[in-house]
Parts: C-alpha cells; sequence; structure tokens
C-alpha cells in the first residue's frame, strides 16, 4: 500500500466505462476474441475493480500475454447479429512526478550501448520492424539533432515528439491496422496509432529501446464535480522509450506531451498488433456487413488536486524533487485520439 501512497504526483480515483458494439446485417458464428482491458497494478496505477459484460453470453478465461497484459479470452457458441462489450474499471491513478528520475550519465548523449545485464531483454525493442526501402524514416529522424546539444538523448526525445505532432497532419482512420511509419511520412499523416509506430521506428533508428501503448486519453479539466455526469474519454494510442536510470518512459506524439494524468496506460507491446484492444473474428455469408460504435466515459470519483500535468517532464538531479507546478485551473489542450 505504501508503495503507491509515496508516488510523488496528484491522485485521482477514476471509473471508466468502455462500450464497444458490432452489429451484423445477418446471422454470424463469432471466432475468440482477445479482449485487453484490464489494466496492470503499477506504483502509478492501482485497479480497484473490474467488470466485463458481454452479448451474448460468452465463456471468459484470463491470461498473460509475454508482456505481462492480462487478456481475457472469449468463446461463443451459437449465432448472433450482435456483439457488445463492456469493460468496466475503477482505479486510482497518479499524476506524473516533477520530474524524471536521472538518466544515468552514459545515457545522457546519443549514440549509447545499453548495460550488459540490460541488453538482451531490450534488443527486439530496438530492431528496426518495418520496411522503409527509401531509407527515409533514419534521416527524417536525424534533423531534430542539428544544433548545439543536438545529441542530448532526452532533449532530442522531446524534439522528435513535438516535431511529429506539428510536422505531420493528424487524420483520424477507422482502417483496420497500422501504417507503416515510411507511409505515414510519405503521405504527411496519420492517427495516433500510425504516430506511436513512427516515434518507435525513429528511436529504434537511434538505437533505443521503444514500445507500443493502448489504453485511454483522459482531460481532467473537463472533470464535471464529483459524483455528477461524466466525460469523455478516447481510446489511445502512444510510445514509451526505455532510458537507462529513468526506465520506460512515455511519450505521445500525437498530442506533443511527454508523461501525463491525461495518459491511462492499459497494454503495451513492441508491436501494434499486440497490443489491440479488441481482436477477434467472425463467419458468415460474402453478404453480410458489420457497423460498429465505440462510446468510452470516465467518472471522477476522487478529484485529484488542480495541476498542470501538461509540462513536460525533465530528468532529474540526485538532488531532492522540487514541488509540482500549481495553477489556478486545470490546462486545457486539444486532444487526437483513435
Amino acid at each position: 500500500m505504501e508503495l503507491f501512497r509515496h508516488y510523488a504526483g496528484p491522485m485521482r480515483t477514476l471509473e471508466i466505462v468502455h462500450r464497444t458494439r458490432y452489429e451484423y446485417t445477418e446471422p454470424v458464428s463469432l471466432g475468440d476474441h482477445r479482449l485487453m482491458f484490464r489494466p496492470r497494478d503499477s506504483h502509478d496505477l492501482r485497479l480497484l475493480r473490474t467488470g466485463l459484460v458481454i452479448e451474448p453470453a460468452a465463456q471468459v478465461r484470463w491470461i498473460h500475454d509475454p508482456f505481462g497484459n492480462s487478456i481475457a479470452i472469449a468463446s461463443f457458441e451459437g449465432t448472433t447479429q450482435v456483439l457488445e462489450l463492456v469493460s468496466t474499471i475503477q482505479l486510482e491513478h497518479f499524476g506524473v512526478p516533477p520530474e524524471l528520475p536521472p538518466i544515468e550519465e552514459f545515457a545522457r548523449t546519443v549514440p549509447f550501448s545499453y548495460a550488459a545485464e540490460e541488453a538482451p531483454d531490450l534488443a527486439r525493442y530496438i530492431e528496426r520492424s518495418y520496411p522503409d526501402p527509401g531509407s527515409i524514416v533514419g534521416p527524417w529522424t536525424k534533423q531534430f539533432m542539428e544544433g548545439e546539444g543536438g545529441n542530448d538523448t532526452f532533449g532530442l526525445l522531446k524534439r522528435v515528439c513535438t516535431g511529429v505532432q506539428q510536422k505531420l497532419k493528424y487524420a483520424m482512420r477507422f482502417e483496420i491496422g497500422t501504417q507503416v511509419p515510411a507511409v505515414t511520412l510519405e503521405s504527411g499523416g496519420g492517427t495516433c496509432r500510425d504516430y506511436a509506430l513512427l516515434m518507435i521506428e525513429c528511436c529504434r533508428s537511434l538505437g533505443l529501446a521503444a514500445r507500443f501503448i493502448t489504453g485511454y486519453l483522459y482531460d481532467p479539466a473537463l472533470d464535471a464535480a464529483p459524483g455528477e455526469a461524466t466525460t469523455h474519454a478516447y481510446p489511445h494510442a502512444w510510445m514509451e522509450v526505455y532510458l537507462p536510470g529513468a526506465g520506460w518512459v512515455e511519450f505521445d506524439p500525437t498530442n506533443g506531451i511527454i508523461g501525463s494524468e491525461r495518459l491511462i496506460r492499459v497494454a503495451v507491446g513492441r508491436d501494434p498488433e499486440q497490443a489491440m484492444p479488441i481482436k477477434g473474428t467472425f463467419t458468415g455469408s460474402s453478404e453480410v456487413s458489420v457497423n460498429a460504435s465505440v462510446d468510452v466515459q470516465v467518472h471522477t470519483l476522487t478529484p485529484a488536486p488542480v495541476a498542470d500535468a501538461a509540462v513536460p517532464l525533465e530528468p532529474g538531479s540526485s538532488e531532492a524533487p522540487a514541488p509540482p507546478p500549481v495553477s489556478a485551473a486545470p490546462q486545457t489542450a486539444p486532444f487526437q485520439a483513435l
């Protein structure tokens, strides 16, 4: 219990209801569905309660994947024209501390090599995984190394994060899958999962370990009074980079933010396909079509102290951390999700 109480950040108790509904034009048989709705306990997130309601009724078993994510496998019998999944979670979510832990001296500039005891476990997170026939991802990344201090590790990552947001055009996209990073650069835009994967490959081109995150984007500035109306959250994707001394550090290139109480992590993976909230199949006639809808609502059960969590993190020092900055009102900013 003390582990959670001593985390240096404001705490909120939240209830998140994620409803997904599929309507089929003809009866279909449903294959197994792999569901990732349940976050893992950590020092910045404490899971209090979970619920999962599925229509039609399903047999559900729980497993852990290779990354330690909690997965529900839902199996169905018979045919249906509707599949509805309603996940309800209550959690304590802690805001980010005012500083990152200090980055190890050897890792404060790029390039660097990971320590021998960590390198084998991080190796697959460093490997480039997507075709780049024109070799454009690496040079695009290196533009952010220009100028004085261009190889400062954390400063470079901040510039890449905000550069993705500022240089590309966000476009909500509902097609299945994630764009290859080279396509995102060539087309000049994408959605949150495309941006996250692009920054992952940018980091890997620098020899940095990076991985994909799926979860929710939540704006605490939209909170109603406790116990009153709910506000919208959004399914969202972002990424994180492993920095020796600081550990896994979250970056959201869609919104240009670094570590935030606005990001509620559910699952991680080396590749976006490994962290899909819902993955399943159905069997029907060649004429069948499907209409999908998603709604996410967040309810604040216990508000956090008013604090500006959008201030980008900075690497700390060995000195005691300064108190978090406090503003007169929560900061608002336009967000992109999906």
